[in-house]
């Protein structure tokens, strides 16, 4: 025991962290679950999402609707995103996703550095791309870690932590219904 005590902590420290980060998740775990989730299918059409931004410490900072108009032509998917917030403010964001394969998806948005790389897998899709937010009047670039995941009953639950420096700031929940 003695032994022990005499290592630095910092040694200890970077062993619990290295262990930490290799602990993740992987889309590819979800591999044979069901309902199978293929974004071009679910999202054709229209769909509408309800959703919350909430800070670092949990408190919700922004609510919102989103109303989404999918056109799929080809190998394309395009995603015509209309978002109406609480305080009234509204913002438009258009996706458009060329599918790779079964499971691999690379996506763009005007506001999006770059393209997106994105996986599916069974009943999960996964995206991590690069965000520019106006955060109290600046302009900051977010990593956004974003997962959905299809419910049995067609409902389809998104969870998305911002990040900057490695640290979540925030996080984006929101819940999809196909529309009619």
């Amino acid at each position: 025991m003695r032994h022990l005590a005499k290592r630095p902590l910092w040694a200890f420290a970077f062993l619990s962290l290295a262990l930490v980060g290799c602990s993740g998740v992987s889309v590819e775990d979800y591999a044979g679950s069901e309902p199978r989730l293929d974004i071009a299918e679910y999202f054709e059409g229209d769909t509408r999402a309800w959703g919350m931004v909430q800070d670092y410490s949990g408190e919700v900072q922004r609510r919102f609707t989103v109303d989404i108009s999918g056109t799929v032509e080809g190998d394309t998917l395009t995603l015509d995103e209309r978002f109406q917030y609480a305080d009234g403010q509204t913002d438009r964001r258009v996706w458009t996703f060329e599918r790779v394969d079964e499971h691999r998806w690379i996506g763009q948005a005007s506001d999006v550095e770059g393209d997106v790389e994105a996986t599916q897998y069974g009943h999960v899709f996964h995206m991590n791309y690069p965000l520019e937010v106006t955060v109290d009047g600046r302009q900051l670039t977010f990593t956004m870690d974003d997962w959905m995941y299809l419910q049995p009953d067609g409902r389809l639950i998104n969870r998305t932590d911002m990040s900057k420096f490695g640290v979540t700031l925030g996080e984006i929940t929101l819940s999809f219904d196909k529309r009619p």
